[in-house]
């Protein structure tokens, strides 16, 4: 059973809090199930976008949340990552979306499986 999006929100701000970078929850989604999204600005005009992975990536008993890059660049500019979530909100209006900032660039998905 994977762990419910809100807890899972919940543990990611604290972490990238613990580790020294602003993150803020910018849209809360399904409690249960909602898809969750992590936008990473380095603040210098780069950013990075990371989504769920496709089903086809996870085994049916993994209860791991898996995340990959949203875009083939491993850097866009910010307006190409508003413009991937104005797409996923039309698709999922219940999807949960959390901005970090961090010079290092760091997404803090370590700990989640990167498909």
């Amino acid at each position: 059973m994977r762990l419910r999006s809100d807890i899972w929100v919940s543990a990611y701000l604290r972490r990238a809090e613990i580790e020294g970078a602003f993150a803020v929850l910018r849209q809360r989604g399904a409690a249960e199930a909602g898809a969750i999204f992590i936008r990473v600005d380095l603040l210098d005009g780069r950013n990075a976008l990371f989504g769920p992975a496709p089903q086809t990536d996870i085994e049916h008993d993994d209860a791991t949340r898996r995340f990959r890059r949203m875009h083939e660049a491993e850097w866009v500019d910010a307006a190409t990552i508003e413009d991937r979530l104005a797409r996923e909100k039309k698709f999922d209006p219940d999807l949960w979306i959390v901005d970090v900032e961090d010079r290092q660039g760091r997404s803090f998905l370590d700990d989640a499986l990167m498909g």
